[in-house]
């Protein structure tokens, strides 16, 4: 019997609900446990399957893979199919229009051994995909073993029983990229008429490329029977140098009659030292407790302390009667997270942050893990001295937030509801599980200091206040220790003509009125985004995006110092807690340069870059302004249309991660606020030699 995949043609799907019954345990069998990362240890191996997968697209329609039951044989014995690489997004890999722009359905598959001695060992092996775009059904040697929806986010599933130990096995993969209303983020399907006869395509408003695929690595790891299956820390100080530990670890796995469960904890300094701890156990097992240091180091975000991101490892042992100890080593930042209505604090000290919105996005690859790109974008985000930045619009692979942990960057953690629109109680199920498996796989991550539920969300439509008062809620039912936020901004699909008109008109009216009643002053009633907004009053940080001189008024940067500085002191004034910018920026064109400063020039974007930054110190100045995010990092990937020149071009990077002179500017920013608030010294680079001048000691920027 052929299982249809849930997300495509739903209105199938619908019909058949013995299908849909085992996809949702599947789906919540999957998610229930822990989303530890896989770490080799004594009692742990870990296997790869990146690498090279057959792929193929599902044609001619999007149903036939399942039709022709693809999982019941090599992928290549149904057709012609194409190497493809795991990870990477399919799109960009092969010079074919029509697998870059394809709608639905595709399918990978894989072989691999498995050792015959981790059978003899008694090992339990589980199957785990980093992330999957968007939706994804999982085939071992013919049996359905996993279902998952929501991309960028991770699932496993224990596949012992459906392995080969010591033969060959396949593992089949069938993708959906479709999004709709019900999905996270949403899209639509259109029907258009073409020269070969109609074509679905997909349709979506949030402003990146729909890429798809296998994402993320794909690991096959092992463990004992009994397992620590997740481990929950949280931690704090004293003020006489204690750092403290609390930690909670659930275990998997049945013991036996009389069996009997024992957990130690050790922890290791970054330098795999042992540190003298104190421990207080809060059951017998010891599966719960506190720990504490003397003399501990805490982590520091990038240049507000000497040694930013320290890590200690927790290596926690699980011990029973008659089976194999379970070790895993987990990091751990010892660091406090702090809010009040004006400031934000990292163990006591107000935090300012200096970062970017980004995008897990380069050449060929689209959203595919590299380690090299990771590390040359973590080398920039410290060239330039950042100190933080927003995983927009969705969580990013697990390997880059291990970078942010031990380079001490600063994470606003978002979930991938983007343009929230169509409030429904389907999508706000899909909306919280995102949430929830994000929240399980970061939460002890020190670098991630807030939750950010959404993206531009359309917060002044009807039933906005109880869809977001439900979903912050859930939030803080899964973890108090840090604030909620989202990138408030709400947009009017309204093009230049339109706006013309209405001004036209709405002079028109004004003449004849006063024609009427010339001894009146005439007004009207505007709605701000401030009026409209529901989701404010919920978030505990408020967040905005504006793009002054941009998509309003281009090329007048003279706009921008007056108006930010009134929205922001208005979303305090209203709401009484700190504010940030979460967006902020203009496209600019490498290497066009114009002058004086026209739009789309790099010249124009570091003048518009300027007057934000005089209007960041005047608010810094009032004391309730806590960061600035500037949009983006790099170049990134768009849909087709003509206000994109090849993507997005607000980076300050090229895609290609080469400065633009915003990049230079942005540095000699970004160091002079690490320098006059954390005390950061100048790197040697910052200002050419230009000339010498021996009565000035420090440099000015």
């Amino acid at each position: 019997m052929g299982i249809k995949p849930h997300n495509y043609l739903t209105t199938v799907i619908m019909r058949c609900t013995s299908l849909l019954v085992c996809v949702s345990a599947l789906v919540t069998c999957a998610s229930s446990a822990g989303i530890l990362y896989p770490r080799e240890s004594e009692s742990r191996e870990v296997k790869s399957l990146d690498g090279m997968w057959n792929f193929r697209l599902s044609l001619p329609d999007s149903l036939v893979g399942f039709k022709e039951r693809w999982y019941m044989k090599d992928l290549s014995k149904t057709g012609p199919v194409i190497q493809m690489p795991v990870p990477s997004s399919y799109n960009d890999v092969i010079v074919d229009k029509k697998i870059r722009d394809h709608v639905g359905l595709v399918w990978y598959d894989k072989s691999f051994f498995v050792p015959e001695s981790w059978r003899q060992q008694g090992y339990r092996v589980c199957l785990r995909f980093g992330s999957v775009n968007y939706a994804a059904q999982v085939w071992v040697n013919t049996h359905l073993v996993l279902s998952h929806e929501i991309g960028h986010l991770p699932f496993q599933r224990d596949i012992t029983a459906n392995l080969k130990f010591g033969r060959l096995n396949r593992i089949t993969v069938a993708v959906d990229n479709v999004l709709l209303q019900t999905t996270v983020p949403q899209g639509s399907l259109q029907n258009i008429s073409t020269n070969t006869g109609p074509k679905t395509i997909q349709t979506y408003t949030f402003d990146f490329f729909n890429y798809a695929g296998i994402h993320r690595s794909v690991f096959l790891y092992t463990t004992p029977i009994v397992y620590i299956d997740d481990v929950d820390v949280t931690t704090n100080y004293t003020e006489d140098g204690v750092g403290i530990i609390n930690y909670n670890i659930q275990y998997g796995g049945s013991l036996s009659s009389g069996e009997t469960l024992n957990c130690s904890i050790t922890v290791l300094n970054n330098e795999n030292v042992r540190e003298k701890i104190t421990v207080i156990t809060n059951d017998e097992e010891g599966l719960s407790g506190v720990i504490k240091i003397e003399n501990a180091k805490l982590w520091w975000p990038y240049l507000m302390h000497e040694e930013p991101g320290y890590m200690y490892t927790l290596e926690i042992r699980l011990s029973t009667t008659w089976n194999v100890d379970d070790v895993y080593r987990l990091p751990v930042g010892i660091r406090t997270i702090k809010w009040t209505n004006t400031a934000f604090l990292i163990n006591n000290k107000p935090a300012y942050l200096r970062g970017f919105g980004r995008h897990e996005d380069s050449d060929i690859r689209g959203k595919g893990m590299d380690y090299a790109l990771v590390t040359r974008d973590y080398d920039l985000i410290k060239w330039i001295g950042a100190n933080s930045y927003r995983t927009s619009h969705y969580p990013y692979a697990e390997e880059i937030m291990d970078f942010a942990d031990r380079h001490g960057i600063m994470i606003v953690d978002e979930c991938p509801s983007v343009d929230t629109v169509n409030f429904s109680d389907k999508l706000l199920k899909k909306h919280t599980t995102s949430l929830a498996e994000l929240i399980k796989r970061d939460k002890n991550r020190p670098s991630v200091i807030m939750w950010s539920i959404a993206n531009e969300p359309r917060s002044d439509q009807k039933d906005a206040d109880s869809y977001f008062k439900y979903v912050v809620e859930f939030v803080k039912s899964k973890d108090k220790t840090r604030p909620v936020t989202a990138a408030l901004n709400k947009w009017y699909s309204i093009d230049r003509a339109v706006i013309l008109e209405f001004i036209f008109v709405y002079r028109s009216v004004a003449i004849f009125v006063k024609n009427l009643d010339g001894s009146r002053p005439i007004t009207a009633a505007i709605a701000t985004q401030l009026d409209t907004d529901q989701l404010g009053q919920h978030l505990d940080i408020i967040g905005f995006n504006r793009y002054n001189a941009w998509y309003t008024l281009p090329g007048h940067t003279e706009i921008i110092k007056s108006r930010l500085e009134d929205e922001a002191a208005k979303w305090h004034a209203k709401h009484n807690k700190p504010v940030f910018m979460t967006e902020y920026g203009a496209d600019s064109y490498a290497g066009l340069h114009m002058g004086p400063s026209f739009v789309w020039s790099e010249e124009y974007q570091v003048e518009l870059m300027s007057e934000h930054f005089r209007a960041f110190d005047t608010l810094r100045s009032k004391n309730f302004f806590i960061g600035e995010m500037i949009w983006n990092f790099a170049d990134f990937k768009t849909e087709q249309t003509v206000t994109r020149v090849g993507g997005n071009k607000k980076g300050i990077f090229t895609r290609q991660r080469e400065p633009k002179s915003s990049a230079y500017h942005l540095r000699k920013r970004y160091w002079s606020l690490a320098n006059r608030l954390d005390g950061a010294e100048f790197p040697c680079d910052i200002q050419p030699y230009v000339i010498t001048n021996e009565n000035q000691n420090n440099i000015e920027l």
